[in-house]
């Protein structure tokens, strides 16, 4: 299709959600409950979210994306979708053009657990050079919750900010997030600023309490909102690289023996199963991030991101009811193996938006044009995407050269090729 019919197609699509846009549904009330060791929860007082979705949700990139239950419009040779898929919500999406394959409750309100990381990255990433140093206060970790994942953080020893971020994204470590945000001015203005940046993005589904993702009271996101992070930060040459590293050495605690002073490093693996494979999983060829999280009250979650033969998809799965080890990553295979056979074979559902006040540019030398204004019925707006990241060492897949990136903090570039980690190619 030629790229002036592909943007306007787009333009159009674009035009219809800003015009579709419906009430937010409240958020479900949420109880903090014990959580699973490996991502954290807590004990303190709350009550699940409902079995069911709302009838009415959001309906940010397409009304039928408001819709509960699966959205899917097959064309006559496309392959069905996976009968196995138990999540409360998914979304399949092509990660470049934005085009929705395939969802089951994509605005759904859900605690997102660890997943919501994914935002606290793209949002600080910007704000500190990787090379810059932290020693850690005692009030940095103060108020971390009881249960939570720990890459290894101690006080009074020296962290760089490269560190921090592979404990972030390796371990999901929220030590390593509270010590990030402490250097942001707390706990409270990084808050703030991730609502903010989450309005910026049109992820009007999401309300954020605490920024490592730890169940809270209110504390919620959707499949929908939760994939717009992932492509968002996947513009930024940094977010690639932590997200897409398998494992990395992580600076331990200072030992004085004999008036000499040394520091050893330990090493750390990304949890994200999808990467690293495990005993019921094989690591996903063409797989290059992104985040996975887990807690009782929020379950599994997960977000990833898979290039194959050209084509770059974007699955996020929240919450499977089948109770089995591994089920958000064995899903979210299905869901991934069925978007690249059907890529080409189905209508789009709904798009991913842009940030609003963006400006949109098809292929390169394509005429650009500021996107329409997006809102939920509660009138929230949102602003221009800031623009960040640095290159480094520290991952074991190396990053193709060529880099996406957001021009003048005000360019939204979604056609253009990604640079995901040439490793990952080779896996498919």
């Amino acid at each position: 299709m030629p790229a002036s019919m592909m943007t306007g197609r787009r333009s159009s699509r674009i035009a219809s959600a800003a015009l579709l846009s419906l009430s937010l549904t409240a958020a479900p009330v949420l109880t903090a409950v014990p959580a699973l060791a490996s991502e954290g929860s807590s004990p303190s007082t709350s009550t699940s979210p409902s079995a069911t979705p709302p009838a009415r949700m959001s309906t940010v990139g397409g009304e039928r994306l408001g819709r509960p239950g699966t959205q899917v419009e097959l064309g006559s040779d496309a392959p069905v979708l996976p009968k196995d898929i138990t999540a409360r919500s998914w979304i399949v999406a092509d990660a470049e053009s934005g085009e929705v394959l395939a969802a089951h409750n994509a605005h759904w309100r859900l605690a997102p657990a660890s997943t919501l990381k994914m935002l606290f990255a793209d949002t600080l990433l910007p704000k500190f050079n990787r090379d810059e140093e932290h020693k850690v206060e005692p009030s940095d970790l103060a108020g971390i919750g009881s249960g939570s994942s720990m890459v290894g953080v101690k006080e009074d020893e020296t962290y760089t900010v490269h560190d921090l971020w592979l404990g972030v994204f390796l371990r999901s470590g929220n030590d390593a997030v509270h010590v990030l945000a402490a250097m942001n001015g707390g706990i409270e203005q990084t808050v703030k600023d991730m609502n903010e940046h989450a309005e910026e993005l049109q992820a009007l589904d999401t309300n954020v309490v605490s920024p490592d993702g730890y169940d809270a009271k209110g504390q919620v996101s959707s499949a929908y909102d939760l994939t717009l992070f992932a492509r968002s930060g996947l513009q930024k040459k940094d977010f690639r690289e932590y997200c897409s590293t398998v494992r990395a050495q992580f600076p331990g605690e200072t030992e004085k023996k004999k008036g000499k002073t040394t520091r050893k490093s330990f090493e750390i693996q990304n949890t994200n199963r999808l990467l690293t494979g495990d005993l019921d999983v094989d690591a996903y060829q063409g797989i290059a991030g992104v985040k996975n999280g887990n807690t009782t009250n929020a379950g599994a979650t997960f977000t990833g991101v898979a290039e194959r033969n050209g084509k770059v998809l974007l699955v996020t799965v929240m919450n499977p009811e089948k109770d089995e080890h591994n089920e958000v990553y064995k899903e979210t295979s299905r869901l991934l193996d069925w978007g690249f056979k059907a890529a080409d074979k189905v209508e789009p559902v709904g798009e991913l938006v842009p940030p609003k006040g963006a400006v949109i540019e098809a292929s390169p030398g394509a005429s650009a044009a500021p996107s329409p204004s997006v809102s939920g019925a509660d009138g929230r707006p949102a602003a221009a995407l800031v623009h960040g990241g640095s290159s480094g060492i520290g991952t074991a897949l190396a990053i193709a050269a060529g880099v996406l990136v957001l021009l003048g903090g005000a360019v939204f570039l979604v056609h253009r090729r990604w640079p995901l980690p040439e490793l990952m190619r080779r896996r498919r």
